[in-house]
C-alpha cells in the first residue's frame, strides 16, 4: 500500500538535498564521492527513478554539510 505522505515528504527532501548541491555548484559525480555512493545513486535519486533509503539520505546530507533532522523537520512543517 502506498503512503502519499511519504512520497510526498520524500519527493520535497529530494529537491531540498538537489537544490543544495546545485547551490553548492557540486557535480552527481562530487557529491557522490563526498558521500560514499555512486554518481549514478545521486542521479538516480533526483531524476525520481529511485527511492533514497534514510541512510542513503543521511550519507548525501552530511557530504551537503546540513542537518538532515533540520531538514524533515522544515518539511513536516
Amino acid at each position: 500500500m502506498r503512503n502519499k505522505h511519504a512520497e510526498k515528504t520524500t519527493a520535497k527532501l529530494v529537491k531540498l538535498l538537489k537544490e543544495k548541491r546545485l547551490e553548492k555548484g557540486l557535480s552527481h559525480q562530487t557529491l557522490a564521492d563526498l558521500a560514499g555512493v555512486n554518481r549514478s545513486t545521486i542521479s538516480r535519486i533526483e531524476s525520481g527513478e529511485r527511492i533514497p533509503t534514510i541512510t542513503v539520505c543521511f550519507k548525501i546530507a552530511s557530504a551537503l554539510e546540513l542537518k538532515l533532522f533540520n531538514f524533515l523537520q522544515d518539511i513536516e512543517n
